[in-house]
């Protein structure tokens, strides 16, 4: 029996090591992966500028702690703000560290403006914003929340994406309004832009915050640094993370100045965030995600394999609903039990995740090749047929 918490169904797979777009067993099966570790193998695995990146880091210094500047943090900082919306970073370890840093800088920014009162963040239907109390909460779906006590006070649920819903749950304690622009665990929600827009309008109005939720998004995977640069809007707070280390543990939480007032010495910290491993992956992941055309390619891309994907949805309608996302963070809604499309997908030699609302997510690393989306379909298709005749 293993001596792992079973809070994981783990499928009966172990890999040995990847390269590139796969990952091998052991006995050496390959796996194209399109899991990307749920978002996180933003550049594939084992990439070699990342890996020299770290190796020389660790030659040098792995730890000292935030009581000392460390250069790699201020120099990512610098190129993530020089590259959005915000004026500061706070790095922590995780999407949860950084989304809980957003929703406590959003209450200070509020008591630091004398109106302690105003705490409450809006949310919304099918969000997922972590593991954390504060978090399952802010998400507010009964399975994540259910067994773990009253829920942490503070967040009300927008049952829908419309802005009159919005202004109707703003109230004289409301602080901010938080929400994914692509909602992934949710079942690969893309966001419209104009509903985006009049969060923006609606949180100007009422002098509260809008906080985006961009730890699945960001990085890239929607074709963009981050999906709000598409939309025509910019948030005041921004929680980033997954994409960001390429596979080392990172999170960071991006505001501007102003919303990040109240965020002054002692209120908020994290011992291991921000160390020089991670700082130095981290800088090595923008090295090429912010290189000139690499993000233009991955929008050139995602459309080729939306097209390939629209074509497989075509073929087998009885199994294939919708195609749905952007970038590389791509949704297909299925009509048979989502597990067991999964694992047929899996059979094939293609790595998958599911998602809320049905939906199979396909994450490749945004160096992913247009002939590694040519295998893919290879696999896809091949389980759709296998799941066809199992109908029949």
């Amino acid at each position: 029996m293993s001596a792992i918490l079973p809070t994981y169904a783990r499928y009966e797979l172990m890999f040995d090591h990847g390269k590139g777009s796969y990952v091998f067993t052991r006995d050496g099966k390959r796996y194209l992966d399109f899991s990307g570790g749920v978002a996180v193998n933003s550049l594939g695995h084992a990439h070699p500028h990342l890996v020299n990146a770290l190796k020389e880091q660790a030659d040098k210094l792995w730890h000292v702690s935030n009581l000392y500047q460390i250069e790699g943090q201020e120099r990512l900082a610098h190129r993530l703000t020089q590259a959005s919306f915000a004026d500061v970073v706070f790095f922590g370890n995780s999407g949860a560290e950084a989304v809980e840093c957003a929703i406590k800088m959003a209450r200070k920014y509020h008591a630091a403006s004398g109106a302690p009162e105003r705490y409450r963040v809006i949310t919304f239907e099918s969000a997922f914003h972590g593991r954390t109390l504060a978090t399952i909460a802010a998400g507010g779906q009964e399975k994540h929340l259910e067994g773990f006590g009253p829920a942490v006070e503070g967040f009300d649920k927008v049952a829908g994406f419309d802005a009159d819903l919005v202004r109707a749950a703003i109230g004289p304690q409301t602080a901010a309004i938080l929400i994914e622009p692509v909602q992934g665990e949710g079942g690969v929600r893309v966001l419209e832009p104009t509903f985006l827009k009049s969060l923006r309008q609606i949180a100007d109005d009422h002098g509260i915050l809008l906080i985006l939720d961009e730890v699945q998004s960001g990085i890239g995977r929607t074709g963009y640094l981050y999906a709000y640069q598409n939309a025509g809007f910019e948030p005041d707070i921004l929680a980033s993370a997954k994409g960001l280390g390429g596979g080392f543990p990172i999170g960071a939480c991006l505001a501007t100045r102003e919303a990040a007032i109240g965020m002054t010495a002692g209120t908020h910290g994290s011992t291991f965030g921000g160390n020089p491993l991670a700082m130095a992956v981290g800088n090595a992941v923008l090295d090429v995600v912010l290189e000139d055309g690499f993000l233009e390619d991955v929008r050139h891309k995602s459309l080729i394999l939306k097209q390939k994907l629209a074509a497989l949805g075509d073929e087998f309608p009885e199994i294939i609903e919708q195609i749905r996302g952007e970038g590389f963070l791509i949704g297909i809604k299925v009509k048979l039990p989502l597990g067991e499309v999964i694992g047929g997908i899996i059979n094939e030699g293609l790595l998958a995740v599911p998602a809320g609302d049905n939906v199979v997510r396909l994450l490749p690393p945004l160096t992913a090749s247009v002939q590694e989306f040519d295998e893919a379909l290879q696999c896809l298709h091949r389980a759709m047929v296998g799941l066809s005749l199992k109908q029949d």
